[in-house]
């Protein structure tokens, strides 16, 4: 009898651990096929001989590492010299409109970088609300006063502000974490002993927060250095960069050995950013304490001034690019089809009018509504790629073992990847097959999986085994048991899941301006198209375009956050 029963136990776990490999096998054959072929035929055309023989090739790799290192660090320094104050801000003091402020601070983040480009351009360029604002308050040709007072930012400033907006939030929320987690006695203590503010900060403060602020920096500092669709939009090809002189040397100026060895370049040290970006982060971990309640209203007429400042500061620098993008769409400053001379002001629907009207007549025209049917497509098949390959890779993860501890790092790795290496990548494993428009989903897939993963597993590890067991025991198959048990549970955690796998597809731009065909534009590759071209109803569609997905990414957000926040209720 003890013999069955230990023979009985050892068929269940056998069965177990196959039943574990075999729902291994879809996401690391994916990852595989999609990820891991492409990265080595990228390191194969990265170390050969006619890539590092070729002077020239190694002239422009330094060029574009040292003015990405230049462009990242004042990004930083810049997202530190907003961020700092505002973390203060929302961890020392309460105020009225705290919440909606913060809020507006974390909105920029999820949105997609050719919003984000879509927004600073339609409030500086030339064809924005600077030039409107010029126009109406010097109507005549003599405005050298106004010019002087109101000068636009040039293209790297405002790549430089870009930046800033898209990651404040970083700082905002690691540092301010941090600083709402400081024990008031330690700062009280240290004032009774005679020390200043200066000092105080100097020696009880900072090195508290030191590890949150290495975090923080890290974290901001890579996002900036793998920056793409902000700096090709807003500053075009001349600003390049790593990643954009991948793109570039992919498709404009075709050097595939150089184009390999730049990405190898940013991966190593993406990876490394990534490496002590998760040291600092469990140093902070580690160090984390019971959140203090120190959030005030603020008292002194310094503290009252300091509130009111950063205040303003933040909802005008945030509100401004988010406002003028739908106003922009629904705005005209160019004059009438055919009349060159008269400019026309005024409310206008004529741009999303124009979405769905090819004007030419052109048999190579794709209409912008079409872009936008193929975005909610592609959007469509990613997430039911995601969920088919996130479920199994969540399911195992959920309870891992040695193996999957193991092989849980390998599902992370496309998040080191930046999209336009992904891109490149496809091109030189896939070569003509890359014209099929499912290799768009495909790439999405890379990077969203990751996300969905994440995303499913809390959920998965929550469901009670006793549960199950419960229902086994009462004579229920095993789609019964997922059925009545684990479905309830799951739902909202797959809702979740799959809207941030359709905002990430609708989102991408970097993979899908190197694979994608002109007959297959995504939203994202049609702003992009009309921001390079003249003229300006070509403008006013690309506004239109970027205010719907701005729509659409808003409205993902929103349920995402209102799922975990049911999620976190229920748990």
């Amino acid at each position: 009898m003890k013999l069955s029963s230990a023979l009985s136990t050892k068929t269940r776990s056998y069965l177990s651990a196959n039943s574990r490999i075999f729902l291994w096998i879809p996401p690391l054959l994916f990852l595989f096929s999609f990820f891991f072929f492409p990265l080595f035929k990228i390191l194969d055309l990265t170390f050969n001989l006619e890539t590092f023989t070729n002077l020239n090739n190694l002239f422009i790799a330094r060029d574009s590492l040292l003015f990405t290192f230049y462009q990242a660090t004042l990004s930083t320094l810049l997202t530190f010299a907003l961020g700092l104050p505002a973390a203060i801000l929302f961890s020392k003091f309460d105020f009225r409109g705290r919440s909606l402020l913060r809020a507006l601070t974390a909105v920029p983040f999820m949105l997609p970088t050719v919003v984000v480009a879509a927004a600073f351009n339609s409030l500086f360029s030339q064809r924005g609300f600077f030039f409107l604002l010029s126009s109406f308050l010097c109507p005549t040709d003599n405005c050298s006063l106004i010019t002087a007072l109101l000068p636009p930012p040039s293209p790297f400033i405002l790549i430089l502000i870009a930046h800033t907006f898209y990651n404040t939030s970083i700082v905002i929320r690691i540092v301010g974490n941090a600083i709402s987690r400081l024990d008031p006695k330690l700062e009280a203590s240290a004032r009774s002993l005679g020390a200043d503010t200066f000092h105080v900060w100097k020696d009880v403060i900072l090195p508290i927060l030191r590890p949150s602020l290495l975090a923080a920096a890290l974290l901001v500092f890579m996002f900036d250095f793998t920056s793409f669709g902000v700096i090709l939009l807003l500053g075009g090809s001349q600003f390049a960069t790593l990643e954009v002189d991948i793109y570039i040397r992919a498709l404009q100026l075709p050097n595939l050995n150089l184009a390999a060895l730049l990405s190898v370049i940013q991966l190593i040290f993406t990876l490394i950013f990534s490496i002590l970006y998760s040291r600092a982060i469990n140093q902070v971990s580690t160090q984390t304490a019971p959140r203090f309640s120190i959030a005030r209203p603020p008292k002194t007429i310094k503290e009252r001034l300091f509130v009111l400042t950063v205040y303003c500061s933040l909802f005008t620098f945030f509100l401004l690019p988010l406002l003028s993008l739908p106003i922009r769409s629904l705005t005209r400053l160019e004059a009438d089809r055919g009349q060159r001379d008269e400019v026309q002001y005024g409310f206008t629907t004529d741009y999303y009018e124009e979405l769905f009207i090819n004007r030419r007549g052109s048999l190579f025209y794709v209409p912008p509504v079409q872009a936008a049917v193929n975005s909610l497509g592609f959007a469509g098949i990613t997430v039911i790629l995601s969920l088919a390959l996130g479920y199994p890779a969540a399911y195992v993860l959920a309870k891992p073992t040695r193996l999957e501890k193991i092989l849980d790092p390998f599902l992370m790795l496309p998040l080191g990847a930046s999209a336009v290496m992904m891109g490149l990548g496809f091109i030189l494993s896939f070569g003509r097959l890359i014209a099929s428009p499912f290799f768009i989903p495909i790439a999405h897939t890379l990077i969203a999986l990751p996300f969905v993963i994440r995303t499913l597993q809390p959920a998965l590890a929550s469901i009670p085994e006793r549960l199950r067991q419960a229902a086994s025991t009462l004579g229920a198959s095993p789609f019964r048991v997922w059925q009545t048990v684990d479905f309830p549970i799951l739902a909202r955690a797959t809702l979740s899941a799959a809207t941030f796998a359709f905002t990430v597809s609708l989102g991408e731009f970097g993979a899908t301006l190197l694979i994608t065909r002109p007959e297959y534009p995504t939203i994202p590759i049609a702003i992009s198209r009309f921001l390079s071209q003249p003229g300006g109803l070509n403008y006013g569609q690309a506004m239109a375009m970027a205010t719907v997905l701005m729509l659409l990414t808003t409205l993902s957000i929103l349920l995402i956050e209102k799922l975990r926040f049911n999620n976190a209720g229920e748990l």
